[in-house]
């Protein structure tokens, strides 16, 4: 009864109006994740569009090492001597065959489960997929809610065995599959990790049977190969009388039992545990839309475990799904909407502990490659960031037994940038702001890099950083008050940097620099950098001023889910986002919506403004978008261009972070 909310508010919700019509329910995508790095994904309708789709990418070493392992099942059900094939897929001739989508008579998601309805004259078969928290395993279970006589539901597994950046080209691939106890045990190849394929009181088939041209639409429109083949290697075939369910477990250990009914009740404990967390932490936001409360469990899926020697217990957070991994950066930017404003401060004790065993020469890491070798440094954000992300958390626990563990790593950072570290990143003697860039670097968060030309160098003191330089600094002069340390050279550093910022003032356009001391002089693109200058806690502009920035972002870059990246009145501004790697990068902040600005945006536009009432309706319009793209989440980034066509991630933490962060603060006046 605790989860009944889920059950009579669900926000995704599709009928025949989505589901019959291929054009819309292939690009309705859903997610389901482990807790350590793995997932699962697909479509609405049941139609590969991705090479990262799967019943099964299997976090080998969390939380990274994603493997493919099982792609999908093919179902085909007969009932009342009627065959119908419910599984849908497109071949390489742009033929789609079967077109099992059409039998798709309702999809929701409960909670975060996909939940299908597949209508067979007057049979109703339930399909639902999620995952068990901390094992790369993914049940599959089949209910015959309705029917007067039994089905035969027949299963064909499609599986596969590589790295979730890449594709499969057949060529006589020879995997062993055998049967055991319960199921089938594949192995790839000697030594690859073994998949188990298990269920109760299914007959079981070995094949091995390529199948060869799956197309993958998403894939051609990004520019890359769009073919791929995946192998049939079992089939599994049950008879379901009305009210009996089969459940399907794909996972890389040997289960003793396919207990479907009790890992679902689990799963579903789990979800109320967790929106109880965020009722318990706002009382005020009991009432607050369903919407919200699906973001509450949406954020869950981007935490997870990143054990280390000295800290087993150690979490991170996956910066958007289906591609990324962890990085400092969005780790950072993320942590408050999905640790802090969801109620698990506890969550984002372990983040913070975690990252600060990574922290070299004054900077966290940028990104944790895929692969696990070093980690890469190459960010002047990500660090700056943490002492945001820090200052956040203490804000909420006035927790000084972290301050004081961390605090000498907090002043080794400050000195690194006050005497150079990697990429010219330093302080400038002369005014106090912080400079940062060298020739072929990209270090802020406009990254975008094609071979060897950085798209947006910004080499220079961008204001976003200067922004959190001097927050940083007065966060740290507080943090060294509170536990009984020197502040008074942080603050004498603060009180330079806030009197010199007033060189990104640009008095001719009403608002502010978005790189000073380039190597072309001082940078006046109309971007959305400035913003942070408003929203961070120590603002650094006159209310004045504060307004100003806001109204022009708001004119120029302002869209329903987000702000564009560069003003549609540069030359250089792309509006739309597609095509090959090139081309995307060309585009990504060069007018791209990003889905996380809008956070950022309503906090600068409520300390200009006080107007709650503005902030909320500002937030309000991204609702929509969670029955879209990545449905019950928000994605990575949008067309700079109405409709705003969602693009990237389907599902992005710091965009889900922001948009929660902010829900809170609004919803507390």
């Amino acid at each position: 009864m605790v989860f009944r909310w889920l059950t009579i508010n669900m926000c995704i919700d599709f009928g025949r109006e989505i589901c019959g019509h291929l054009e819309t329910a292939e690009t309705r995508e859903w997610l389901v994740t482990n807790g350590i790095g793995g997932y699962a994904s697909g479509t609405v309708a049941g139609l590969l569009t991705r090479r990262y789709h799967g019943l099964l990418v299997a976090a080998l070493r969390p939380p990274l090492g994603r493997t493919l392992l099982l792609t999908k099942l093919d179902e085909t059900a007969v009932y009342d001597n009627h065959t119908y094939q419910l599984h849908t897929n497109r071949w390489a001739d742009g033929i789609v065959s079967p077109q099992g989508f059409r039998y798709i008579e309702r999809f929701t998601l409960e909670g975060s489960i996909p939940t299908w309805r597949f209508a067979c004259a007057d049979a109703l078969l339930e399909k639902r997929v999620w995952m068990q928290h901390g094992e790369n395993t993914t049940y599959i279970q089949y209910n015959l809610h309705r029917a007067t006589q039994p089905l035969k539901l027949t299963l064909k597994a499609m599986v596969n065995y590589r790295d979730y950046h890449s594709d499969t080209k057949a060529d006589g691939w020879q995997m062993a599959v055998e049967q055991i106890l319960g199921g089938v045990r594949i192995e790839a190849y000697p030594g690859a990790a073994p998949l188990y394929l298990l269920t109760e009181g299914a007959n079981v088939l070995l094949v091995h049977n390529w199948y060869y041209g799956f197309d993958l639409a998403v894939e051609r429109y990004r520019g890359l190969n769009d073919r791929e083949d995946h192998l049939h290697a079992a089939t599994f075939q049950v008879s379901l009388n009305p009210g009996e369910s089969l459940t399907f477990v794909a996972s890389t250990k040997h289960l003793d039992q396919c207990d479907g009914e009790t890992a679902l009740k689990s799963h579903r404990q789990s979800e109320s545990k967790l929106l109880g967390l965020w009722k318990n932490q706002h009382p005020k936001l009991k009432d607050s839309p369903a919407w919200v409360k699906q973001l509450v469990l949406a954020a869950d899926q981007f935490i997870v475990e990143r054990p280390a020697p000295d800290e087993p217990h150690g979490k991170t957070i996956i910066a958007g799904y289906p591609w990324f991994s962890d990085w400092g950066r969005d780790t950072m930017i993320s942590l408050p909407g999905l640790t802090l404003a969801t109620g698990r401060p506890e969550i984002a004790r372990l983040i913070l502990r975690t990252f600060a065993k990574y922290i070299s020469q004054g900077m966290l890491p940028n990104r944790f490659p895929d692969a696990g070798e070093v980690p890469e440094y190459n960010t002047v954000d990500a660090t700056l960031w943490y002492f945001e992300a820090l200052r956040a958390y203490y804000h909420d626990t006035e927790d000084d037994d972290l301050i004081e563990e961390l605090f000498s790593v907090l002043a080794d950072i400050i000195d690194w940038h006050c005497r150079g570290t990697r990429y010219n990143i330093h302080l400038d003697a002369a005014d106090g702001l912080l400079y940062a860039g060298e020739a072929g670097t990209q270090l802020t968060w406009m990254d975008a890099k094609v071979d060897n030309w950085v798209v947006t160098p910004r080499i220079g003191k961008p204001v976003e950083i200067n922004a959190l330089w001097y927050n940083a600094l007065r966060t740290m002069a507080k943090f060294a008050r509170s536990i009984n340390k020197p502040h008074q050279e942080y603050t004498a550093m603060a009180d330079r940097t806030q009197m010199r910022f007033a060189r990104f003032w640009n008095s001719d356009k009403s608002y502010c620099y978005d790189v000073l001391d380039t190597p072309n002089g001082d940078d006046a693109t109309l971007r959305p950098n400035q913003l942070f200058a408003v929203s961070l806690p120590e603002p650094l502009l006159s209310q004045a001023q504060q307004r100003s920035v806001v109204d022009i972002c708001a004119r120029h870059l302002l869209t329903s889910y987000g702000l564009r990246s560069l003003s549609p009145d540069d030359h250089k501004y792309q509006g739309n986002y597609g095509g090959n790697q090139y081309q995307r990068d060309k585009a990504y902040h060069q007018g791209t919506t990003w889905g996380w600005l809008l956070g950022t945006f309503v906090s600068a536009h409520l300390r200009a403004y006080e107007n709650h009432t503005s902030a909320r309706e500002f937030l309000e319009p991204i609702a929509n978008h969670l029955r879209d793209h990545g449905v019950g989440s928000l994605s990575e980034i949008f067309d700079g261009e109405a409709p705003f066509t969602p693009r990237g991630c389907i599902a992005q933490a710091w965009t889900v972070a922001e948009i929660l962060r902010m829900w809170v603060i609004v919803g507390k006046y």
